[in-house]
């Protein structure tokens, strides 16, 4: 697919940077080849050692992944992994940089731009724009088709230290990113009820208190949750229901009004009116009890009993199936008649997926075996899954006349289950003019955009997100000390209202801690931040 591209050589030496963590005496990485001009495949295999994170679905060795082993048949690279399941790899991978015993290269890295800074500063990965010019072709047509992840990539100082995940699936206000946390209610229990789908807070009140109390499902016992979520921010929270109430809500509790101001959506009084209307639920018992509390494997056991009357999540096929026992809900029209739907500060753009560190003697090879990460076909693989697999329910079949892959049924399949057995999560690139080229869009992302355009997008306010800035360490270490007790309180006292009620009593003085711990530190910091990409 991918055979004999041959690239310009380079001086290995220019491209070496002093590193302020030793790698002498490195156990990880890999030795020296003095490898130039490389094309692909090598006429001798070499062993490059990488480390990354993985499911714990997926192969212990990803060298098991068809992905893996189809690009070192087509590169003649071999990897030597050190691969660790999600939950502990952030600990793994510090503990290696902290230590020195560096590998050569971290993939699915999972760096923020406060690790991308301090250890570009430490000097334990290196810049790699040079390594861009000289030796990464695919990555270069998508920064000229998209200039704006360049920018993006690009830190306070002019350096690139990382490779981005990018994902395209539409843009603006219909990008699928737009709204993390769908509402999906149960319209199986709305027809047996003779209910209508709710327009208005007040009726989604009396729909919910018709599921407690009316036995929807029927088997004579009160076991039916009115209404779910986990309350933390991301997909599954409740932050949708604010919409109703002026400014609404997300998971960083930030919006850019139409008149480019920063705002923080729990300081707003809607944010206010919307804990109230809150309380009255739980005050009805229409609040699931463990929703302050629960995890992931809680929240979708409950689903798949078909227990939930409304609960939150991207996908309702993660918790109770794709079938037509539920359906996304409107946004509610609040008290006042208003109807907004809060964007989340999403895209599809992660800058840290992949960095090189100052260990790696072999920096074109690497390059080139990144840039294959970025060839249009290789990069949809990367994302989602593959083709020919004997082993694992495929994602895709390949059009080898067409050069494309199609995607095929899941066939019951949790989509983000498949994928994690078989996907490599990145660095890639998918721009929205790959569809209908080098690949179809997922059912699944097809059916969600449509599902946006026709239910959400027409109430969406907001005519702009919060971009990715990339702020200096110093606003960075600001942000982060802020943000630290500043969201945490929001959360807490979130909780705690909407359970005792006491949100206006409380309201000024909550206000008044806000500020005390650095909100309009915070806001000064974004706005500028925001003006600047503007």
């Amino acid at each position: 697919m991918k055979k004999g591209k041959k690239i310009a050589a380079a001086t290995l030496a220019t491209l070496l940077i002093a590193s302020g963590c030793s790698n002498k005496g490195s156990e990880t990485a890999s030795k020296e080849y003095n490898l130039e001009d490389v094309s692909f495949p090598l006429k001798e295999k070499v062993t490059l050692s990488f480390m990354t994170q993985s499911s714990p679905l997926a192969p212990k060795d990803p060298n098991e992944k068809v992905i893996y082993q189809r690009l070192e048949e087509e590169t003649g690279v071999n990897i030597k992994w050190k691969n660790y399941t999600s939950d502990v790899f952030v600990e793994k991978r510090n503990l290696a940089m902290a230590s020195g015993d560096l590998p050569d290269a971290i993939i699915d890295a999972g760096y923020g731009d406060y690790d991308l800074l301090k250890l570009a500063k430490d000097g334990a990965i290196v810049p790699v724009e040079d390594l861009i010019e000289k030796y990464m072709p695919n990555l270069q047509k998508v920064l000229e088709a998209a200039p704006e992840y360049k920018a993006m990539m690009t830190a306070p100082d002019g350096h690139i230290y990382s490779f981005p995940w990018i994902e395209e699936l539409g843009s603006g206000k219909e990008s699928i990113h737009s709204v993390d946390d769908l509402p999906w209610i149960n319209v199986e229990w709305l027809n047996k009820l003779g209910l209508q789908m709710p327009t208005t807070t007040e009726e989604l009140k009396e729909v919910l208190i018709a599921f407690k109390t009316q036995d929807p499902n029927g088997n004579g016992k009160a076991d039916e949750i009115p209404m779910s979520f986990i309350n933390k921010p991301g997909g599954e929270d409740l932050a949708f229901l604010f919409g109703s109430f002026g400014l609404g809500e997300n998971w960083d509790h930030t919006v850019v009004t139409n008149d480019g101001e920063v705002a923080f959506t729990a300081s707003d009084e809607g944010y206010k009116e919307g804990i109230k209307f809150l309380n009255e639920l739980y005050a009805e018992g229409l609040i699931d009890i463990e929703a302050f509390e629960q995890d992931w494997n809680t929240y979708i056991a409950k689903g798949k009993d078909n227990r939930y009357g409304l609960y939150f999540t991207w996908d309702k096929a993660n918790i109770t199936g794709m079938n037509d026992k539920y359906d996304v809900m409107k946004p509610l029209a609040g008290p006042d008649g208003n109807v907004n739907v809060a964007r989340t500060n999403g895209m599809g753009f992660e800058r840290g997926r992949m960095v090189i560190t100052s260990a790696n003697k072999n920096l074109e090879l690497t390059a080139k075996w990144i840039d294959e990460l970025y060839d249009p076909i290789q990069s949809v693989q990367n994302n989602w899954g593959t083709y020919g697999d004997d082993k694992q329910q495929n994602i895709f079949e390949y059009d080898e006349a067409a050069n494309m892959l199609k995607h095929l049924p899941l066939e019951g399949t949790a989509p983000v289950e498949l994928r994690q057995k078989t996907n490599i999560g990145g660095p890639l690139a998918i721009l929205d003019e790959y569809y209908g080229t080098v690949t179809t869009k997922p059912d699944d992302a097809a059916w969600r955009l449509g599902l946006l355009k026709d239910v959400m997008v027409p109430h969406m306010q907001a005519e702009n997100i919060y971009p990715r800035v990339f702020f200096s360490i110093e606003d960075l270490d600001r942000l982060t000390a802020i943000e630290t007790d500043l969201f945490a309180f929001v959360m807490r006292k979130r909780a705690e209202w909407i359970q005792n009620g006491k949100v206006e009593k409380e309201w000024d003085s909550y206000l008044k801690e806000l500020d005390r711990l650095g909100l309009q530190d915070w806001l000064e910091i974004k706005q500028a931040g925001y003006d600047r990409n503007q």
